[in-house]
């Protein structure tokens, strides 16, 4: 069976406070015996393992270095196939279109839970990043906030949307609005593209508007991590 598994302190508190029949073992160092002592606690009482480690043998379990003394291997966190008659409601849905870096994936599921985005939608597919080590790393317990959702037609799903939401695709084109003069009358469905390409034509054309961010113009565009954490700093508050 496929597992994930989830590092850091961060992120381990958060799988065991949101789902916390997924974990199936933990492993943690020497020094982070006592912090790791109510998780040991709730697999005690399922009757599953737990194990101190040294650093080595704590890394291979981690498949890096980066683990933050403590590591959580649980069942795949699956974002649920998308329900175009019953879509997630909220003031904002967050749509990733070809987000590919599961970095990127983690930090924008990390600003996205820091704001109070109740859901993500994710395109699903080749170029298309998932929940993942990487990711849950980079999330620091992000991702187990967002209910989290998938679909391979995006397009689709946002003309799903419409009724819902004011679909609105960050671009640079001449039509994208600047994101002050978005307006904040009806709950927003707000995709974020590629890393280098930006949102595909088939989804923007599927949005209703089109928002951009202001900048000096001495850089073309942010990181797509960065630029949602701007946009929902906007559009949250």
């Amino acid at each position: 069976m496929k597992t994930d598994a989830i590092c850091g302190f961060a992120a381990v508190s958060a799988v065991f406070a949101r789902r916390p029949e997924a974990v199936l073992r933990l492993f943690y160092l020497a020094e982070r015996k006592v912090a790791a002592g109510p998780f040991c606690a709730v697999l005690a009482a399922a009757k599953k393992p737990y194990r101190m480690l040294p650093e080595e043998e704590l890394a291979k379990v981690a498949g890096t270095g980066h683990h933050g003394g403590i590591v959580a291997v649980a069942k795949p966190l699956v974002p649920a196939i998308l329900d175009f008659a019953q879509p997630p409601q909220g003031k904002l849905l967050l749509v990733l279109d070809g987000v590919g870096n599961p970095h990127n994936l983690g930090a924008i599921a990390r600003s996205a839970a820091f704001f109070g985005v109740p859901a993500m939608l994710l395109g699903e597919g080749p170029g298309h990043a998932m929940p993942s080590d990487a990711a849950f790393r980079t999330a620091e317990g992000g991702l187990e906030h967002l209910a989290l959702y998938r679909t391979r037609d995006l397009p689709r799903a946002l003309k799903a949307l419409d009724p819902h939401y004011r679909t609105v695709a960050t671009t640079l084109s001449r039509e994208a609005v600047p994101l002050g003069d978005l307006p904040r009358d009806r709950p927003v469905a707000l995709v974020l593209g590629n890393e280098e390409t930006g949102v595909s034509a088939p989804v923007v054309a599927a949005c209703r508007r089109q928002v951009r961010i202001g900048g000096s113009g001495r850089v073309q565009s942010l990181n797509v991590a960065q630029a949602a954490a701007v946009f929902l700093h906007a559009l949250c508050g």
